[in-house]
């Protein structure tokens, strides 16, 4: 008897198509990973600038700004489930804090 595929699983074929792109990506990871790595253990730089390393990095600050983007909607989960914690005074003071930044 043939075991059936769950829906949500990939095809062999599916996973094929996406290896380059993944190869793609970790090499791009790799490259990014190294030069941050050379730049920190450089002995010359007395004070670790990141914006320097954003700048000077091709492709750093956009991967920086899609994982913050991603990790944004984390944040934002996780607030959330914990506001039914807080008290009201707590409550409040966030309140004051968001109608003033409007």
């Amino acid at each position: 008897m043939r075991k059936a595929t769950p829906i949500n699983e990939k095809t062999d074929k599916e996973i094929i198509d996406i290896l380059p792109n993944k190869k793609d990506e970790i090499g791009n990871l790799n490259r990014l990973l190294a030069a941050v790595l050379n730049y920190l253990s450089d002995e010359e730089v007395e004070e670790i600038d990141i914006e320097y390393l954003l700048d000077n990095t091709e492709g750093l600050r956009e991967w920086w700004d899609q994982y913050r983007e991603s990790n944004r909607k984390k944040i934002a989960e996780e607030i959330k489930k914990s506001l039914g914690e807080l008290s009201l005074k707590e409550l409040e003071s966030i309140h004051k804090k968001i109608k003033g930044k409007e």
